[in-house]
């Protein structure tokens, strides 16, 4: 399973699909009943999101401080930081902006019945600007180690990164302290990989149980036109990649078929996270880089949410008949551009955001009920994409930086970090020779 878990969670999603199906036309039934199904399908999923949850917070706080700490020139890390918000508010208004263009060209909410019935919104929560600033910064390291609050323990690592940076010998003992924890998330992360094809089969069965396939021709219009969006934002993505990287853009996407494979099945960006690293490691990009780039994407790169947070918009208002000029959708689309840097570990991100947009352009909120029922399907497609948006974004800055190393085999069993090195920057470093070019 280890040597062939691409195919193994491929065949997870096809049988999990297959079983929701038998168990949503009640061919199982006599078996258990279809609530015991569900909730038996949901347990595989919900005990591999909750083992990778537990991975994530050392993972994150013990690679950033380790390869901080490696990097041995603070002037470094801004330079990357300013680099990666750079990349980061470009790929935003290209993704927000497709979304919109498509939305205009194909138009899938003109016709839509809103009278027909639709999930309950639920309580949304409103989402205020001044209090993302002031969350960004953690009153306790372990509370937001124990949330999970990526965000807060990137503003830890960074302090305690730099800090170890100053302290050079003195700071040796929990710097290699560091670099242990780091290495037993990766070995840990290979152990629960291997429960991922099950999770995939949990999940995919779980969400076609409860729906049905039906509910995909009754929406396939909208889905099929949204994931067209989507690939045209992937071609985007590996072109950018390519004016940089060449020829190793196209590996790259090989060499993250995994996590986003996981990140689509799951609908679940944490879930990839850890396998991210490992690959991103074997394509060559030196953790001191990946550390600090993986988590600040997580947190201000997501390419996919933020189109479909531009698609879905404009298309409750067609369903609702509400004609937005060209200025409007461009005001929309600023906004829109700064929310979604507000979006960190807040669940259901990508509704909080739609929903107070819709709330500051006199919209209807009740609209998102109409895209609710298929959410999932939609949410499996942007995660993906925001995993591959990262991966882009990490690598493009690493050879930017001239630290991109040869690649090594993305099947490789041991995913040794490449960032044991010397400090001083490149000192120490394997260095591909393109890199530098």
């Amino acid at each position: 399973m280890t040597k062939h878990l691409t195919a193994c969670i491929m065949v997870g999603l096809v049988l999990g699909v297959f079983a929701g199906w038998l168990v949503h036309e009640g061919y199982l039934a006599g078996i258990l009943s279809n609530e015991h199904w569900e909730r038996g399908f949901q347990m595989l999923s919900n005990i591999f999101l909750n083992l990778i949850k537990m991975l994530v917070a050392p993972l994150v706080l013990a690679t950033i401080v380790s390869g901080l700490a490696h990097m041995g020139d603070s002037t470094a890390v801004g330079r990357i930081g300013f680099r990666a918000i750079a990349w980061f508010i470009i790929a935003s208004l290209i993704s927000i902006s497709l979304g919109l263009v498509m939305v205009n060209l194909f138009q899938p909410g003109v016709g839509v019945d809103i009278t027909a019935p639709t999930q309950a919104v639920g309580e949304v929560k409103k989402l205020d600007f001044y209090e993302f600033i002031e969350h960004v910064f953690p009153k306790n390291v372990i509370g937001a180690m124990a949330d999970n609050n990526v965000l807060q323990i990137l503003v830890f690592a960074l302090f305690a990164g730099i800090g170890l940076t100053a302290l050079r010998e003195r700071g040796a003992p929990l710097v290699r302290g560091a670099e242990a924890l780091s290495d037993l998330m990766l070995e840990i992360t290979g152990y629960v990989m291997r429960f991922a094809p099950f999770a995939v089969f949990g999940a995919l069965a779980n969400v076609v149980a409860a729906n049905g396939l039906g509910i995909l021709v009754v929406y396939a219009r909208l889905v099929g036109e949204f994931y067209f969006a989507l690939a045209i934002l992937w071609t985007l993505l590996i072109l950018a990649g390519w004016v940089f990287l060449r020829g190793r853009a196209l590996s790259l996407v090989r060499y993250v078929r995994q996590p986003v494979l996981i990140a689509f099945s799951t609908a679940s960006s944490e879930a990839a996270m850890p396998k991210l690293f490992e690959q991103l490691d074997r394509f060559g990009v030196p953790r001191r880089i990946s550390g600090l780039m993986v988590p600040l994407g997580y947190s201000f790169n997501l390419d996919g949410s933020m189109m479909y947070a531009s698609f879905a918009t404009i298309f409750i208002a067609q369903a609702y008949g509400v004609d937005l000029s060209i200025g409007t959708q461009i005001i929309i689309m600023l906004t829109l551009m700064i929310s979604s840097k507000g979006i960190a570990a807040v669940p259901r991100a990508s509704l909080v955001v739609i929903a107070a947009t819709l709330a500051m352009f006199d919209l209807p909120i009740e609209g998102i009920a109409l895209v609710l029922a298929i959410d999932h399907f939609l949410d499996m497609g942007r995660t993906a994409t925001n995993v591959l948006g990262n991966a882009v974004a990490t690598s493009v800055i690493t050879k930017w930086e001239g630290m991109l190393q040869p690649m090594r085999d993305p099947d490789l069993d041991d995913p040794v970090a490449p960032h044991h090195t010397p400090e001083e920057g490149r000192k120490g470093l394997n260095l591909d020779p393109q890199a530098n070019e």
